[in-house]
């Protein structure tokens, strides 16, 4: 850990704070969040800078400035209106809140093996882990070695917040920085992902990782969309590897800006499901977002706990109800999404210690991840498994996926006939050349690839005709020598309607000759036919012994049958006489005779 003095302070003294209730999901304002000056707060995404000089000119000021093409203003309820309609600006929303997602564990810890990962020196060491909520007790024994700092986006920070306005009870939190935990919900959940090995309290998912306090809520537990989109902007911005989010609301479009923004910058996106289960289809933002992984919660049975929310959003699952873990004055036992979330935290910290890239650590948490039964909206991939996705089955080495992606055909292409499928596959520790690549369309049966040197792709030779014009699923499949696997997708539409018709036929074709001085005259008598009635041209050559044209005529023909005689004459010997027929749609057909 940094000395003391080097950690972000945002206010250094020691106060006593209010402790925030941490219960629940919540569900975002439905108004703007109110300022001092008796305006509203409003996010306001722009296209370009006349959305941006549009926005400001509208705002009495603006409290918050984002990188990624937004602002948060105050203003009026008129103003904020009037931007809706400029074609420059993207959105405006009201400037609402996302809740801390509280209430369970180091039983987790054992079951999803992640004292395995301990026993094998696997720590995260290296890894920077965001934990965006309530902020992070900076004196707790089991966190301080771990803490490097971290800074303060709610609008009260420690010891700030009072309540009178948000209605929490008292926290005697002290705290020495304004990042402080002056809630309990942060710290819990740093203690899930990263509490250090040291033989008291308890352990973390990762024990070695470095610690950055995002305090996004404020004592109460609750923050404004642009605190909440303002960390996530910091951690990616900081170069930090995971962003931990046990938080939760409605759709925020700067929310949503945000976590791309983080997502294309290599951070891992890792956020609670929601507690409002029972329910289907109900989990809640940012996990909602596809830059997200959402997270559910778990029993020590392994069975859905009652009020995890669920829904096809649902990437993995984690234990999340009955959780032991740190809070400021010790330690305690919360249950919720909020404490499944940090679970995945640590062990994708784990991955990214080890030189995973934030689509390479999920993919891997992914495919490791342990079927327990539950539905595929309950479970997504399935319950987080530490131990199998770092040790996986490499032994130890943190092996990475590969990567497989499609060149041709691409993702929405049409194609008819035969076509030359190619792959693009490529392995960080296998080399390009010896992965084992198979496709299949629509499910059905692998199909294998062939490495071509000179492309540098995995490449197979497809006929079309044998699928129902209309589009399909084709899907790549990459496994390297590890047993990793990457899967990629398209949509391709056939369309070999055209050659499904009948090609023209040769009828009849017959040939006299006679010699002139010192000219061969060759009459080509012939008959052709097309069932489709697309006859287009017939074309008479001869040829000599090798094959080389020595004289040639084309007919222009149509409809459904044509015949005729044709006279051609050479110097030199013709060995044959060839009759070639062409439909509209290219379709042919030949005959030849010995002359």
């Amino acid at each position: 850990m940094e000395p003391r003095s080097s950690m972000t302070d945002d206010s250094v003294s020691r106060r006593s704070v209010l402790k925030g209730v941490g219960a629940g999901v919540g569900t975002a304002a439905a108004a703007g969040v109110a300022s001092g000056s008796g305006k509203e707060e409003f996010n306001v995404g722009f296209a370009n800078g006349k959305g941006r000089a549009a926005a400001e000119r509208a705002a009495d000021d603006v409290k918050r400035e984002f990188q990624f093409g937004a602002v948060t203003i105050r203003a009026s309820k008129e103003a904020a209106k009037g931007l809706q309609n400029n074609p420059n600006v993207r959105y405006v929303e009201e400037n609402g809140q996302m809740h801390a997602l509280a209430q369970t564990l180091p039983w987790g810890i054992d079951r999803v093996d992640a004292d395995v990962l301990h026993d094998n020196g696997e720590t995260g060491s290296g890894a920077d882990i965001a934990i965006l909520d309530t902020g992070i007790d900076s004196d707790h024994p089991d966190l301080q070695a771990n803490i490097a700092g971290g800074k303060c986006f709610a609008d009260e920070c420690c010891g700030e917040a009072t309540g009178g306005i948000f209605g929490c009870d008292d926290n005697n939190n002290d705290c020495n920085y304004a990042w402080d935990d002056d809630n309990d919900h942060g710290t819990h959940c740093a203690g899930i992902a990263d509490a250090v090995d040291n033989t008291e309290g308890v352990v973390g998912v990762s024990t070695e990782a470095t610690l950055h306090a995002g305090k996004v809520l404020n004592g109460c537990g609750s923050g404004s969309y642009d605190n909440i989109a303002a960390g996530i902007e910091w951690a990616a911005d900081q170069g930090f590897d995971v962003a931990s989010m046990s938080l939760g609301g409605d759709d925020s479009s700067v929310v949503k800006d945000a976590c791309q923004y983080a997502y294309d910058k290599g951070v891992l996106l890792v956020a609670a499901a929601g507690n409002d289960g029972p329910c289907t289809d109900c989990v809640g933002y940012p996990a909602a977002y596809q830059e997200c992984i959402a997270v559910s919660a778990t029993t020590e049975n392994d069975e859905l706990a009652d009020f995890s929310s669920t829904g096809p959003e649902v990437e993995l699952a984690a234990p999340g109800k009955d959780v032991y873990s740190t809070v400021p004055s010790g330690y305690d036992t919360f249950s919720g999404t909020s404490m499944a979330t940090p679970h995945v935290s640590g062990a994708g910290g784990q991955l990214m210690a080890n030189g995973y890239t934030n689509t390479e650590a999920r993919n891997q948490l992914q495919s490791t991840a342990e079927d327990i039964g539950l539905a595929d909206n309950e479970q997504g991939y399935g319950l987080l498994d530490a131990e199998n996705a770092v040790l996986g089955g490499d032994g130890g080495g943190g092996d990475s996926a590969p990567s497989v992606s499609w060149v041709n055909p691409g993702d929405g292409d049409t194609v008819s006939g035969t076509i030359t499928v190619q792959i693009d596959a490529s392995d960080s520790e296998d080399g390009d050349d010896t992965l084992d690549v198979t496709y299949n369309v629509d499910g059905g049966s692998s199909r294998t690839t062939s490495y071509n040197s000179t492309s540098g792709y995995y490449e197979d030779s497809l006929d079309t005709t044998q699928f129902s014009d209309g589009d399909h699923t084709f899907e790549a499949n990459a496994t390297d020598s590890a047993g990793n696997t990457t899967t990629s997708s398209i949509t391709v539409t056939t369309d070999n309607s055209s050659s499904s018709e009948s090609a023209p036929t040769v009828d009849s074709h017959s040939i006299s000759t006679r010699t002139t001085g010192p000219w061969t005259r060759v009459t080509t008598d012939w008959a052709v036919s097309d069932d489709d009635g697309n006859l287009d041209t017939v074309e008479v050559e001869l040829v000599d012994s090798s094959g080389g044209v020595l004289a040639s005529t084309t007919n222009n023909v149509s409809g459904s049958s044509a015949s005729g005689s044709d006279e051609l004459r050479t110097r030199s010997t013709p060995s044959e006489s060839v009759v070639t027929v062409t439909d509209s749609n290219g379709n042919t057909d030949s005959s030849s005779r010995s002359i």
